[in-house]
């Protein structure tokens, strides 16, 4: 095992003193003092997740949610390993999508791949949630055919992240990462970000919530980064006659609210790492949303109970971990559809992971989100499920999204030009769906033609008429 910035002092006794607490009279017993925090040691082994192309995507492993860039999880008897699994990294990075607390040593086993030639890796850390890193330690010159360990030393007390980027093209496989530290990680490890319908199975709701009030990390009301830059798909209005077509304001993602089906017609957001490169960890606080007209039926935390549907959120939890408010704002019933477990645990949430990926990666994305139609298949029954909820929510056949992923600028509408990226994807609301969201790729004109909507309607005709009609490859 190698060793960089690691100091060891063989035989060396370290001794604690505790002084002797003074008490007071009144008091029988003696104090006692603070418990230390306890060691820990958590190993990712990259045998949990899956990802079989070099293309940048984020894949939820065993400690949290990785970004893989020019990297995917390689199982070939060429790939250095323990176990079955592990990252084979070519020209691009590996890196964390959350932190970690308290971390004091880092261990990275890596290897050559195959008989590629020798080449070198450089390990960087960050402690302002990804938004610039530092690199730990020199570089690493990576020569041998089999697994070594080499061990980087933390100096940080806070949270922090890290990542491996690679130089040259040739490949490096990357297997067991160990975080050894002291106190409480913050990592929950295997625990997925997602909504399984048991969280709705509480006998008595929670109380309902109105509109958050806008916070500084809140998009802007109009301009740049705004939730609705790219227009207003259906026309909807903040009108009670609209009420199949009811414009919300949620501050952090603008919608439209269909009364008769309790659910989003469509949820439009932009996204950035402002958004979510915070350290709010995910609320779960579901609830109804009360700034509906008196006469309409609120949706309630617990309206899913026993349906077989995910509440499915349309703007992600995991988009908006800028604060509290933020998060809780995506966890309103009016942002929810009865979604099928694996079209929201599976398919959708590869596709979340990989748009953050993208801004992780200098874009900004504008997204917008919804379903249509009448009908889908969950986990309690094969049949097609029409409502839930005494009637109340409508679960729908289809469920589909459209994003414009744009570089990091300003003047957002006049940069879109005919070869700007938009990817649309529209699934089935089915729980026998496949889980790669590539295969439901199609185009914005496919989504107008199915809901009737006019999509980046506040773009030129002439690049509507390029853009809209590409199918993206999904690259």
């Amino acid at each position: 095992m190698n060793f960089k910035n690691l100091i060891l002092y063989p035989g060396c006794v370290i001794l604690f003193t505790i002084a002797a607490c003074s008490k007071k009279t009144s008091v029988s017993e003696p104090s006692l003092p603070p418990k230390a925090p306890t060691p820990y040691s958590i190993t990712e082994t990259f045998e949990s997740g899956t990802k079989t192309a070099y293309a940048t995507d984020s894949t939820l492993l065993l400690t949290g949610k990785w970004t893989l860039n020019d990297a995917l999880l390689g199982n070939l008897t060429t790939d250095a390993k323990n176990g079955t699994k592990s990252v084979r990294l070519r020209t691009g990075f590996l890196s964390m999508n959350f932190d970690v607390a308290g971390a004091k040593m880092l261990y990275v086993s890596h290897a050559k791949f195959g008989n590629d030639a020798n080449s070198t890796w450089q390990l960087f850390a960050s402690t302002d949630g990804g938004k610039t890193y530092t690199q730990l330690g020199s570089d690493i010159n990576e020569t041998s055919t089999t697994l070594v360990t080499d061990s980087f030393k933390v100096t940080t007390t806070g949270k922090i992240r890290f990542q491996i980027k690679k130089a040259g093209t040739t490949r490096i496989n990357i297997d067991d990462i160990i975080f050894k530290g002291i106190g409480d990680p913050g990592i929950t490890v295997g625990a997925p970000d997602t909504d399984p319908t048991d969280n709705g199975n509480a006998s008595t709701p929670t109380p309902g919530r109105g509109t958050p009030e806008a916070g500084a990390d809140a998009p802007p009301a109009g301009g740049d980064n705004s939730n609705l830059l790219f227009g207003n798909p259906s026309g909807a209005l903040a009108s009670v006659t609209a009420a199949e077509n009811y414009l919300i304001d949620q501050k952090y993602y603008v919608e439209s609210y269909s009364m008769s089906r309790g659910a989003p017609n469509w949820v439009s957001w932009h996204l950035d790492p402002n958004n979510f490169n915070g350290t709010v960890t995910r609320k779960d606080d579901f609830a109804s949303f009360t700034g509906l007209p008196n006469s309409w039926y609120q949706v309630q935390s617990n309206s899913y109970s026993g349906s077989g549907f995910d509440r499915g959120h349309n703007c992600p939890s995991g988009d908006r971990t800028s604060s509290s408010t933020a998060n809780s704002a995506t966890f309103l019933m009016t942002n929810m559809i009865p979604q099928a477990p694996n079209n929201n645990q599976k398919t959708w949430e590869s596709f979340e992971s990989y748009l953050r990926a993208q801004a992780l990666n200098g874009y900004e994305v504008y997204v917008i989100m919804g379903s249509y139609g009448t009908g889908g298949i969950g986990s309690a029954s094969a049949s097609v499920v029409n409502t839930i909820n005494s009637g109340k929510v409508t679960v729908p056949a289809f469920v589909w999204k459209v994003a414009v992923l744009l570089k990091t600028g300003d003047n957002d509408v006049s940069r879109v030009n005919s070869t700007t990226r938009v990817i649309a994807i529209n699934t089935p609301n089915n729980n026998n769906i496949g889980a790669s969201w590539k295969d439901y790729i199609v185009s914005v004109r496919d989504i107008e033609s199915a809901t009737g909507y006019n999509l980046l309607s506040n773009l030129p005709q002439n690049i509507q008429d390029v853009v809209e009609k590409v199918k993206d490859p999904g690259n």
